[in-house]
């Protein structure tokens, strides 16, 4: 099931007596556990009905046993079960799974590792129940998935603002959440997000981030490139080396991919290239600056500097020498 419809039955109301809930994405799996633990009960409920176990204190007979348990003056009894991947074997519970109390809605957390599909426990739960692999976004998806959590809470924000989130926060969708949730606190619904909002609330520079320094390089501006990497330089606690080239990685290898677009509409090449249409006029510009051979060897001199910055190669660079001399390879290739 969809991560959509799972929370949407929940919030009608209509459980499922047992969930598994997998994966490497630990906000999706947090969001139906907590949506689930909300709902079911009421306050008063909770203290006699809601019971919470932890994979590394536990045993699957105490799961067993708290899930056959009966309610007391309420409809469901709750069990949600934190760290399972750390219970020996699931299959313990594939009997219970295949009759499960009616009474018990019981919750399974198997975080940072995929429960195995093959298992008698598991076959089980997806014949009556919920079994959600949650898997990390891929980060192409993770902006779209900004955009949306903030017009969900009423929010708007620029292509810009998305992409320096993302650049700067990763793909950790709990880290992005927390960071969102801080940003809107003191902003009036109906805000549009700006770089400058992003700057002033976040600490992100709108002028000197991974995002411009590409632009940069795709202009192949000299000036505007060193300018960033000398601020990145100074900052590198904000602006690690392992964080700046897969970056500007993905930038010459959706080049790569607009030579080979570049004749289509801009609709087109935006769908091709997996961006907002906002940033196609940023590989038309460097298109022109970039024919397929230059941007092979721009992607050649990054692989180098992954190297250097790895300690294959020469020795005695630091992150920002090995910046410098990556920036001046590609402008000058």
């Amino acid at each position: 099931m969809e991560f959509e419809q799972i929370i949407r039955d929940i919030k009608n109301k209509s459980f499922k007596p047992i969930y598994v809930l997998t994966g490497d994405e630990e906000y999706f799996i947090d969001k139906i556990s907590d949506a689930i633990e909300d709902t079911v009960l009421s306050e008063a409920e909770k203290e006699f009905n809601l019971t919470v176990l932890y994979g590394l204190e536990t045993d699957l007979l105490t799961i067993e046993a708290e899930s056959k348990r009966f309610p007391m003056m309420s409809e469901y009894n709750v069990v949600i079960v934190k760290e399972a991947q750390s219970l020996k074997k699931l299959d313990g519970l594939a009997n219970y799974a295949k009759n499960p109390s009616t009474s018990t809605i019981l919750v399974i957390n198997y975080k940072h590792a995929k429960a195995d599909g093959r298992s008698a426990f598991v076959k089980e739960v997806k014949k009556s129940g919920v079994y959600f692999e949650s898997k990390k976004l891929y980060e192409n998806k993770v902006g779209p998935w900004i955009d949306s959590y903030l017009k969900r809470k009423g929010y708007f924000i620029e292509p810009k603002a998305t992409l320096l989130l993302v650049d700067f926060l990763g793909t950790e969708l709990s880290k992005v959440s927390n960071e969102l949730d801080k940003l809107t606190i003191n902003l009036a619904q109906g805000t549009k997000i700006s770089p400058k909002i992003i700057e002033e609330n976040i600490g992100i520079s709108k002028d000197f981030n991974v995002f411009e320094l590409n632009k940069a390089l795709g202009e192949r501006n000299v000036v505007k490139a060193n300018k960033i990497i000398n601020y990145m330089g100074k900052n590198e606690k904000a602006h690690p080396l392992p964080m700046i080239l897969p970056s500007i990685y993905r930038f010459f290898s959706q080049m790569l991919l607009y030579q080979t677009v570049r004749n289509s509409s801009e609709r087109e090449i935006a769908s091709k290239l997996g961006v907002n249409p906002f940033f196609v006029r940023d590989f038309i510009a460097a298109g022109r600056n970039y024919n397929t051979k230059k941007v092979a060897r721009a992607i050649a001199s990054l692989r180098k500097a992954d190297n250097l910055s790895k300690g294959i190669g020469v020795s005695g660079m630091s992150n920002h020498e090995i910046l410098q001399e990556m920036v001046f390879e590609i402008i000058h290739s």
